[in-house]
């Protein structure tokens, strides 16, 4: 009897286990992969693959991490800079009204109008030093002089009113004579320190997206072989993205990032190749500011 209940306990046992692997097998078969392969071609026209290189697999884009770890650093407030520079009140109307700090470039002289300039005190004076030395565009002289403000007071503040009011017809009729007033704003231009206190939140944003990436939403990683290949294996079925993170991979005069969607089904292997053509563009280097 013993022999015999021992027989059918090893037997039962034998039958749990194997309804046990059996119920643990389709699940390891719903698990696919990722093989993909990473290369580049530079300038001079020859593919070489990328060796050697990190890549990860993301919940959710690096460009979207980005977006959300710069939500957590808000930007600083451009109206509350605009209030702590030393200019007249109505330029710092122009620049709260127009969000803009930069007295320089195409995008600057676009936004002014002739009503702009009459009605800035900075934005005045630079059209009057601009203009009034150029005699190619017959420039309208004033009518009085320095002397005249403490001699005559009334009749020299006369005579300003009405010389404004010449300058703002010549202006109507001559609007190209704006251009190249910047050159005359450089000393009041708050632009370098609105840009240097906006780079201050760069690092911080820079760490916290990579943070995020690593932690929060990697779901696996590997490194490419010799020839810029790599696998990702027991991957659940999902939406991914396979990145680089912040680091581009340098093939002879280029470099490259990816982060590339991939979608992986039940039990099967999702295929990529990593080119230039679904790289992300680089980004264009930041203008130097200004001394």
């Amino acid at each position: 009897m013993k022999r015999a209940f021992g027989f059918l306990f090893a037997l039962l046992a034998a039958v749990i286990a194997a309804v046990v692997v059996a119920a643990a097998l389709p699940a390891a078969a719903q698990d696919g992969s990722i093989e993909f392969a990473a290369r580049a071609t530079p300038s001079s026209g020859v593919e070489e693959p990328v060796r050697g290189f990190p890549f990860y697999l993301l919940k959710r884009s690096f460009e979207d991490i980005q977006q959300q770890a710069d939500a957590a650093y808000p930007k600083p407030d451009m109206d509350a800079y605009i209030d702590t520079v030393d200019v007249s009140p109505e330029l710092k109307a122009w620049m709260k009204k127009n969000h803009c700090v930069s007295f320089k470039g195409e995008d600057f002289i676009h936004k002014l109008h002739p009503a702009d300039v009459m009605a800035v005190p900075e934005f005045y004076k630079a059209y009057l030093d601009r203009n009034s030395g150029d005699q190619s565009v017959n420039f309208p002289k004033p009518k009085f002089k320095a002397a005249d403000k403490t001699k005559d007071p009334a009749k020299y503040e006369k005579l300003v009113a009405e010389y404004r009011e010449v300058i703002r017809h010549f202006m109507e009729s001559n609007p190209d004579t704006i251009e190249g007033i910047d050159l005359g704003l450089a000393s009041v231009d708050p632009s370098e320190k609105w840009q240097a206190l906006e780079m201050k939140r760069k690092p911080q944003i820079e760490r916290l997206t990579l943070e995020m990436a690593q932690s929060q939403y990697l779901v696996a990683h590997t490194q490419t072989d010799l020839q810029g290949e790599g696998v990702l294996a027991g991957i659940p079925p999902g939406n991914y993205w396979l990145s680089t993170l912040d680091v581009a991979a340098g093939v002879g005069d280029v470099r490259l990032r990816w982060d590339v969607p991939v979608t992986v089904h039940p039990g099967e292997a999702a295929r990529i190749a990593l080119e230039n053509v679904n790289a992300i563009a680089p980004a264009p280097a930041p203008a130097p500011l200004s001394h």
